[in-house]
């Protein structure tokens, strides 16, 4: 296939861009277009270091997660080993009593979609900063769920959620009988062809991962989370896996994996009519929920994208495809900076519509 030149000068240039203008540390940008892709990085990887970041730089993804988390609920729903009605209270293994509200019961559905009724992150103590996360394990989640934690009737109203994610790989772990980054693995990232997607680093993928920072420019150290952690935000990855993850969403005409892709890129839950819609709003405006994919409505000259945005320690990252389109764009920086992570979605946003005019 012949390189797309236009891809490369689009994302070559507003990234160059908006590297200036956000003054942030480092950034890696990327996109793809009918199979063709087109990644740049800017600024060094650390302090000190000589490296630029490229695409395959180590980072973490953070958020972006959940769409990957997403996606293994589509496919064991595409072959059965599950429903998206079935009750968490009879796929999460636990020996632990599920809490509801009258005749709202937790789906796996609620959990996928953000509307579940669990709060947005566990209760818990906080762990040291050597290791933040070393608090996020499944026995402070069972008590956490004992306590019955739901702040509204599950269904009803939509407020984002890790604590529904975790819970959710969780759920579908035990019911496809493996641990969740195995299954992780064999649904989602061998399909894609996908090598350097993992939730633990590997020996040698430290030498490529890129510095994070904290709100006031300090690094921050790099953390493994947990397993529990891995179904909302415990993903490293690097630009040209997750432009491969975007190929697969957008090779429309494959007939493998097919009900996956078609399952994943369906909008379960609208807008209007929920109670109460909170958090989902920060990369875009949510119009309705996907299986962790946050759905925006064709707007103006812009198509339907499906989008995500995640961040931890010390980075930020953003992805959004049009489904319908054949273009798909990710972006990174590696630092803790809203502004920026605001100016980078709509970055994103941006270049696909100008990528796919309506």
């Amino acid at each position: 296939m012949a390189a797309d030149k236009l891809l490369d000068e689009i994302v070559k240039f507003m990234g160059t861009v908006f590297f200036l203008q956000s003054k942030v540390p480092a950034l890696v940008i990327g996109a793809v277009r009918d199979g063709n892709t087109a990644v740049f990085g800017f600024g060094k990887t650390s302090a000190g270091s000589r490296k630029e970041p490229h695409g395959a730089t180590m980072l973490r993804v953070g958020s972006l997660s959940k769409a990957f988390t997403g996606q293994v609920l589509a496919s064991l729903v595409a072959d059965g080993t599950v429903n998206f009605t079935d009750r968490l209270q009879d796929r999460l293994g636990w020996n632990v009593t599920i809490p509801k509200r009258g005749a709202h019961e937790i789906r796996l559905i609620d959990l996928a979609t953000h509307t579940s009724g669990l709060p947005r992150e566990l209760e818990r103590e906080f762990g040291p900063r050597k290791d933040p996360f070393s608090t996020l394990t499944v026995k402070a989640y069972r008590e956490a769920l004992i306590a019955d934690p739901l702040l509204f009737a599950p269904g009803t109203s939509a407020l984002y959620s890790n604590f529904a994610f975790d819970l959710l790989a969780a759920a579908l772990s035990h019911a496809g009988g493996k641990p969740y980054d195995v299954l992780l693995k064999e649904r989602v990232l061998d399909a894609a062809g996908m090598k350097d997607t993992v939730v633990s680093l590997r020996k040698g993928d430290k030498a490529r991962l890129i510095q994070g920072h904290d709100f006031d420019g300090s690094p921050l150290p790099n953390i493994d989370t947990p397993l529990i952690a891995a179904g909302a935000s415990g993903l490293y990855s690097t630009a040209d896996d997750i432009l491969r993850w975007l190929a697969w969403h957008l090779d429309r005409s494959a007939s493998k994996d097919m009900e996956t892709r078609f399952l994943d890129h369906t909008a379960y839950l609208q807008r209007d009519g929920l109670d109460a819609v909170l958090g989902l709003d920060e990369s875009g405006h949510m119009d309705a929920m996907g299986l962790g994919w946050i759905v925006m409505a064709p707007h103006g000259t812009r198509p339907l994208i499906l989008q995500k945005a995640g961040g931890l320690q010390g980075n930020f990252s953003y992805t959004a495809f049009a489904p319908t389109r054949g273009v798909g764009a990710f972006i990174a920086i590696n630092t803790f900076d809203f502004a920026a992570a605001m100016g980078m979605a709509t970055l994103v946003n941006d270049m696909v519509g100008d990528l796919a005019p309506r």
